[in-house]
């Protein structure tokens, strides 16, 4: 799991063409729905420190983030921890928490992207 765009809340996962993952995420965000966490997206996104494990078929995701101002102010002077959101990164630990746990204590296994060996 990878969050880098930002401190805006989750919103949900790009599953990284891997439809496969979808029924896990389902599972797992039920605690998080009212704080709109219940978007998952097919698509896959670049650009990101989890690539380099998707390229691998690992299962690697990004979350999909309220972009706030990150795309005014990323990598410029205005990138400062003042422009932090202490609120969306608290449910954000909440729910990178939630995930880690599920992944660990699932039976089953997120599987590897067809392609991949």
């Amino acid at each position: 799991m990878n969050m880098d765009f930002g401190s805006g809340r989750f919103k949900g996962v790009y599953l990284e063409e891997n439809d496969m993952a979808l029924p896990f995420f389902e599972a797992w965000k039920k605690p998080f729905v009212l704080l709109g966490f219940d978007t998952f997206s097919p698509r896959k996104v670049g650009s990101t420190d989890h690539v380099s494990f998707s390229r691998l078929g690992l299962p690697a995701y990004q979350f999909i983030q309220d972009p706030l101002d990150y795309f005014r102010t990323n990598h410029t002077t205005m990138d400062t921890y003042e422009r932090l959101s202490l609120d969306d990164l608290k449910v954000n630990s909440a729910i990178v928490a939630r995930l880690a746990y599920c992944a660990a204590m699932d039976d089953n296994r997120i599987p590897i992207k067809p392609g991949f060996p």
